[in-house]
């Protein structure tokens, strides 16, 4: 694999930019930590992803388990959408159920479907089956993510991990699903399993995470692509406390936690007090109404919507321009999409989405 130079990376100085002085002072991990920067930072989530050419070529014929277990391939596609946009932040490519499949849960990742479990949870034993992970259960973690520091330069890595609830839908559903009901049932109707089962989840994933911190990533996202389904009483009931003991387990690290959701727009306040610095939005709700609702003490990240992608450019732009406008009202903003990048998007129109927010907050004045 070529090596890449950092001057190929998102954070690279532009004309009239002050060069950053390693990821810590990067345009991203300002606005993360609600400080002023050279522009608004953006990345796109799902960016290294089927939406590049260079991805579809470098995975064909190898599964998406497999792929997260090769540290070279992971360093490539997690670098590929940095070279391709000028983005300001690298993702680890991986997915969230690696650290449930390392620590002994038979599931695998099939196309078309997605993650899909041999043996759904139903009992306190199936529980009691998913072990404690180390360092030594995800080496290729830690081995992709030190060859990646050591690519990206000034460029920040972003560490990421499934959140507790929606790792216990997989779980418990048996693979992905529309209504959560089995998800539901068995909160609701064994709240004592229900606990248990998240709680053991927590202790994965903050041990994943902190593998990724371990090895050098420079902020983490927590997704909870499911939360969405809850009410805010069951949310911060059912879940909120685990997914604050993942994140209160990262406040020594000295890393930006990110925590984001689907369809979470009245879970935003509860969201927050899990304990992020920065609150992912979708696109449902306006950053500026999201702000009101998190408070000043964090960071948005959002939240343009990912079908805008496809409608003409001028569309594009005054929507991009209209997220700026928003986000300017919240302490801190990382400019993303509201949810994943669509497989179909055409690349190009990324790459013109980040040129466009650089030029548009070029010189962007102090935030308070």
């Amino acid at each position: 694999m070529t090596a890449m130079s950092t001057e190929s990376t998102g954070t690279a100085a532009r004309d009239g930019d002050p060069a950053p002085a390693g990821p810590g002072d990067s345009p991203f991990i300002r606005a993360c930590r609600r400080q002023a920067g050279p522009h608004t930072p953006v990345w796109f989530m799902r960016q290294a992803g089927r939406s590049l050419p260079e991805y579809r070529e470098i995975r064909a014929n190898v599964g998406m388990l497999e792929s997260c277990r090769r540290p070279e391939l992971v360093t490539e596609i997690t670098l590929q959408p940095v070279r391709r946009h000028g983005v300001d932040a690298a993702i680890l490519y991986s997915d969230i159920v690696v650290p449930v499949a390392a620590a002994g849960v038979d599931l695998d990742i099939v196309p078309g479907t997605g993650p899909v479990v041999a043996e759904p949870v139903r009992a306190l034993a199936d529980v009691e089956r998913i072990r404690p992970i180390t360092r030594d259960d995800v080496p290729y973690v830690d081995e992709a993510v030190r060859m990646l520091v050591a690519e990206l330069g000034d460029t920040p890595l972003i560490g990421f991990a499934g959140a507790p609830f929606t790792l216990a839908s997989y779980l418990i559903e048996g693979g992905p699903s529309r209504t959560h009901a089995k998800t539901k049932a068995l909160m609701y109707g064994d709240p004592q399993l229900w606990h248990a089962l998240c709680g053991r989840l927590a202790e994965v994933t903050l041990a994943f995470l902190r593998v990724q911190v371990a090895a050098g990533v420079s902020a983490v996202q927590l997704f909870d692509s499911w939360a969405g389904a809850l009410s805010e009483a069951d949310y911060r009931r059912y879940v909120l406390p685990h997914s604050a003991t993942v994140l209160a387990g990262l406040a020594d690290a000295g890393v930006p936690r990110i925590h984001f959701g689907v369809g979470t727009g009245e879970l935003l306040a509860a969201m927050g007090e899990a304990g992020a610095d920065v609150v992912g939005v979708d696109w449902r709700t306006p950053l500026d109404v999201a702000t009101v609702r998190i408070g000043p003490e964090r960071a948005v990240q959002g939240n343009l919507d990912p079908a805008v992608l496809f409608a003409p450019w001028p569309v594009v732009e005054a929507e991009v321009r209209r997220v700026l406008a928003q986000g300017r009202t919240a302490p801190g903003h990382v400019f993303n999409l509201g949810h994943g990048v669509p497989p179909e998007t055409d690349p190009d129109v990324l790459t013109r989405v980040a040129a466009l927010v650089h030029e548009l907050t070029a010189g962007q004045v102090e935030r308070s």
